[in-house]
């Protein structure tokens, strides 16, 4: 008998990923773990909860009456309490987009954080439209429901062709290519529906994922001035600018990559993190920089877990 996911966990965390303390966790368990249709009674149910309970309500009551936090520009400063740090929190919590006050937040930073050349810039200028920041909200707009806004896909040709040019070249990274810029910009990739990527989206994950695959992920001896972040090889929820092996993981999987064999090590890295009962410990946390805190550190980790365990899915396949 081919093995599938299951039979690589010390045992099956499922039952704990479906318990309704954490609607966004039960909400994505449900639909890439149960493989049950956005329609379904369950799904409908947990959506429903998200919006009602847990962060994203005390995300959003911290919202301004325009759409923004804290106070009005692009929304990259005050990390995490910014404007559009929210706008991507919300999207991973699984919130729902057609909801007034993102679809406000959505305008919002579509309309002031963007720079004259169509990417999303840190202070509204072109030279710090960074690789990073532009993955992560192309990521949230899709997942938002806002993908095919023109200002969006503005912003995705922008990041396709400053992949092509510069490489994910860096100027916090010593004007480097940057792995954790690869890694956000086929998070965005990922989201974008198969049947909708052009032809420089293509060629942009083939170049993020050459790359990438370029040096064994658990090394990460990627360019670098100084020694590799720590964070790599810690995982952690909510992801922001920084990566780590586990997210890079997640999304090569999603793009088809997940069996290539310079991940192995990654897969058997990830595996041994894992407890006797299957799940994943939250190693960084932004509790105390966000609006509210996300689970515990040091502690099993549901959003950790879900993201191991889809990844398996998606490497080993099985039910």
């Amino acid at each position: 008998m081919v093995a599938g996911w299951p039979d690589f966990l010390a045992d099956d965390p499922t039952d704990w990923l479906l318990e309704e303390d954490n609607p966004s966790v039960r909400y994505h368990a449900l639909r890439s773990l149960m493989e049950l249709p956005e329609d379904d009674r369950q799904v409908v149910a947990a959506r429903h909860a998200i919006m009602e309970s847990g962060p994203v309500p005390v995300i959003l009551a911290a919202q301004h009456d325009d759409g923004y936090w804290v106070k009005p520009g692009t929304g990259y400063s005050p990390k995490y309490q910014g404007t559009v740090w929210q706008l991507m929190f919300l999207a991973q919590l699984a919130a729902d987009g057609s909801d007034g006050r993102i679809a406000k937040t959505c305008e919002y930073v579509l309309t002031n954080s963007r720079a004259k050349n169509g990417a999303f810039s840190v202070t509204g200028v072109p030279s710090v439209a960074i690789d990073c920041l532009n993955g992560n909200l192309i990521h949230a707009f899709y997942s938002l429901g806002w993908g095919r806004d023109e200002r969006v896909q503005s912003a995705v040709h922008h990041l396709c062709d400053a992949i092509s040019r510069k490489h994910f070249e860096c100027a916090a990274n010593s004007r480097l290519p940057c792995a954790w810029g690869a890694v956000k910009a086929l998070k965005a990739f990922s989201v974008i529906p198969s049947d909708e990527r052009t032809g420089e989206v293509k060629s942009a994950i083939e170049a993020a994922a050459t790359f990438l695959l370029s040096r064994n992920l658990v090394v990460a001896d990627y360019p670098c001035p100084e020694r590799v972040s720590s964070t790599w090889l810690k995982f952690g929820f909510p992801t922001t600018y920084s990566s780590n092996v586990l997210e890079a993981l997640h999304v090569m999987s999603e793009l088809g990559y997940g069996a290539q064999p310079p991940l192995r090590d990654a897969i058997r890295f990830v595996l041994s993190k894992q407890d006797r009962q299957g799940r994943w410990k939250m190693e960084s946390s932004l509790n105390g920089k966000m609006w509210v805190n996300i689970e515990a550190k040091g502690k099993p980790s549901k959003w950790v877990t879900l993201q191991a365990v889809q990844t398996l899915k998606r490497v080993f396949g099985g039910n």
